[in-house]
């Protein structure tokens, strides 16, 4: 950057994510870095960011920002859609889902943005979804894989 310093400060998710979904039902786009490891292996916590936008409607395989019944947030991926009713799971996680509706998503994942800056569209891991029975060996490998790759580095 042309000598431009960038300040991060990092803030408690409940402090955050309804000033972001306030932007988004403004119209604004926002990125975030993500945290946590539900999203793997295609989105990676505190590495990648997401940027978001609110769209009028979502469909099974999009990934969003939802608040939950008990007030919290989730970056997830729409598994059902069941008239206003959504169920979500995260695609590292193997078990368990969440539930809202429509109206809790407050944005859609449009990019992922690698560290470096390259952005990729989200995807809608078609064949991520159809090994939901294998998930666990498979990510139990990615772990060991990426921590042995962090550790090289």
């Amino acid at each position: 950057m042309s000598g431009e310093e960038v300040r991060c400060r990092e803030l408690p998710n409940e402090v955050l994510l309804p000033e972001v979904a306030a932007l988004l039902a403004a119209g604004s786009d926002v990125t975030l870095l993500t945290k946590g490891n539900s999203m793997l292996p295609f989105i990676r916590g505190g590495r990648d960011s997401v940027r978001l936008r609110k769209f009028p409607a979502v469909a099974p395989g999009d990934i969003v920002l939802a608040r939950l019944p008990a007030g919290n947030y989730v970056l997830h991926r729409v598994l059902r859609a069941d008239g206003g009713a959504l169920t979500l799971m995260g695609d590292g996680n193997v078990r368990g889902t969440e539930s809202c509706r429509t109206e809790d998503v407050a944005g859609t994942v449009v990019a992922v943005v690698r560290p470096d800056g390259r952005e990729r569209p989200p995807g809608r891991a078609r064949a991520w979804k159809a090994l939901r029975p294998l998930r666990r060996y498979l990510l139990a490998a990615y772990r060991r894989l990426f921590k042995r790759n962090v550790q090289i580095l």
